[in-house]
């Protein structure tokens, strides 16, 4: 950056003009801000760095590379919609801009505008054809809109122009299906055995990628020894609390009394137009939500973090230093309405024609309670699965974001059974039939009849469109992506048999002190209505996507 701001046209070359002391003076206070904004940003402390981005912008508003990293800040906060704009000027600027490029589409991409995230991608590729950030962009873009094909070529083609990046082939192993001798398989085994060479993060996607490939061929053990590894690495590099997040299903069992939710129903705001999915990751909540999708008074939403946001607000509002669940301490009719109606008012933004709108956000199990209260007519359907195998799959996953309790298996299996026990408060303590579990097993084996009380839960007629979900045109932007793609099928069925060897911690975590165990889906129906199981002493002590392709953060311009 510094020499771009010292830069100034000659008059002769052979004697060069004086810089103005003012012109010096700029260049010296622009090149303290850069170099404050690139440790801000590099340390992450995003806020910082987007002060200071726009201070340097303030002195100096024609630099596309500020404008581009103002956009990456703003976008590592969340704030996608200012992103964008900072995006557009980087374009402005700098037309032949593939990486700003590049970085608008992923922007695009987080706020669901699929069809322009693509336009992008395809210009950055246009303006530079070997550039594998694009490609791989595109490619996650094709995956999730159902164009698999195309998404595969996409993915070899950004391994092709970056044969050492690690969450590249990661991506590969999820569009495509790797067979005995595969090339790309031999390329993963080389990367791993120079993995003393490659970053922590790009270790960590080669793991996981040769398990996907050795599961793929028939080895099992090789795979799950990936996994091991790789979940190792991911969980030394994750800032889980398990005492902080166990405490806090405990806490939300404990204040959400019978006698707590007889005083605070009836108050809330009365559309019936949400449906919320929720339960563990990998229990079928895409599955459920891809057929109740097909029905043409639904719209698919996703995975949204709109419920949690709106009680942030509310919490804010009410007491600033507390947050759920203690918060609802001091929650009345008012606050459940606003609530309910600061959420619904988001989410209709999503499809304002639409009968029903599903939020199949996992991890709102945690607020099924408060969802009644807020949204009393909103239909809450829970995903279930086999335990193990639920917990299995999760560990085979690197989340993009998020899901910080699946990388150590018994941790895992701690919070798979706080989790089930929260659930087992919530069917005790809401009005019966509130929530209704759909079953991962129940619904392979009986599509049409589960798939009829679902619709029915939901308050809608059913419709025959639902049994060809398969064959639904719609993004889908979690870890089953390709398997909705597929008719049912039974082969998920009891999958974690293959790597029982592998699993002692996990299974060991999954027998409560009281003796319900929850190794199995019939032992999780069983225990719904019993006596929820206690943590043990120790207990008590105790998401790859779009990428930005930065460009020019370490040090501007490029």
């Amino acid at each position: 950056m510094a020499n771009c701001l010292l830069a100034r046209p000659r008059r002769d070359p052979a004697f060069p003009a004086p810089i103005p002391f003012a012109d010096r003076l700029l260049a010296h206070r622009l090149r303290a801000l850069c170099t404050e904004a690139i440790a801000c940003h590099q340390g992450g402390r995003f806020a910082e760095a987007v002060a200071r981005y726009e201070k340097i912008l303030s002195l100096k508003p024609d630099l596309p590379e500020a404008h581009n990293d103002l956009g990456l800040a703003l976008a590592e906060l969340g704030r996608f919609d200012a992103a964008i704009v900072a995006y557009q000027w980087a374009i402005e600027l700098k037309p032949k801009n593939p990486a700003a490029l590049c970085n608008w589409g992923a922007a695009l991409s987080h706020l669901d505008r699929f069809d322009e995230a693509e336009v992008k991608f395809r210009r950055a590729i246009a303006i530079n054809p070997d550039f594998a950030g694009a490609h791989h962009n595109l490619s996650v873009i094709l995956k999730e809109s159902g164009r698999l094909a195309k998404a595969r070529q996409a993915a070899e083609q950004a391994v092709r122009l970056a044969p050492r990046n690690g969450s590249y082939y990661e991506h590969l192993a999820i569009v495509r299906s790797f067979v005995a001798g595969d090339r790309y398989i031999r390329a993963l085994e080389s990367l791993a055995e120079d993995g003393a060479l490659l970053s922590a993060v790009d270790r960590i996607h080669v793991h996981f990628a040769l398990a996907k490939a050795y599961e793929d061929i028939g080895r099992p053990e090789n795979a799950f020894r990936q996994l091991l590894a790789g979940n190792g690495l991911k969980r030394q590099q994750n800032a889980y609390d398990e005492a902080t997040t166990l405490a806090r299903i405990d806490l939300t069992r404990e204040l959400f009394t019978p006698d707590f939710m007889q005083s605070r129903q009836g108050s809330g705001e009365q559309s019936r137009v949400p449906v919320f999915i929720v339960g563990m990751p990998r229990s079928g909540t895409t599955l459920i939500e891809q057929i109740l999708a097909s029905h043409p008074e639904f719209f698919g939403a996703g995975e949204l973090g709109l419920f949690e946001q709106a009680t942030d607000v509310i919490s804010d509002a009410l007491h600033p230093s507390r947050s759920f669940p203690e918060m609802i301490m001091a929650t009345s009719g008012e606050h459940f309405r606003a609530l309910g109606a600061h959420y619904l008012d988001k989410l209709v933004q999503r499809a304002p024609r639409a009968a029903r709108i599903t939020d199949k956000m996992p991890g709102n199990f945690l607020y099924a309670g408060l969802i009644h209260l807020a949204l009393p007519n909103a239909a809450i359907i829970h995903a279930v699965r086999d335990p193990i195998d639920t917990c299995a799959s999760c560990f085979s996953i690197n989340f993009s974001r998020g899901q910080t309790h699946t990388y150590d298996l018994a941790e895992l299996g701690r919070y798979y059974r706080h989790y089930q026990a929260l659930m087992a408060h919530w069917h005790r303590v809401l009005p019966p039939g509130r929530i209704i579990d759909v079953h991962y097993e129940d619904l392979v084996a009986d599509l049409e009849g589960v798939a009829r009380r679902t619709i029915a839960h939901c308050g809608l007629t059913w419709d025959a469109r639902c049994l060809d979900f398969h064959r639904t045109e719609r993004s889908v932007r979690t870890a089953s992506a390709t398997q909705v793609r597929q008719p049912i099928y039974k082969g998920s069925v009891g999958r974690w048999r293959k790597y029982e060897k592998f699993l002692g911690p996990l299974l060991a975590e999954l027998e409560p002190a009281n003796g319900n165990s929850v190794r199995t889906v019939s032992d999780f129906k069983e225990n719904m209505h019993k006596t929820p199981p206690q943590p043990n002493a120790d207990d008590t002590i105790l998401s790859p996507r779009f990428f930005a392709v930065q460009e020019s953060v370490h040090g501007l311009p490029v």
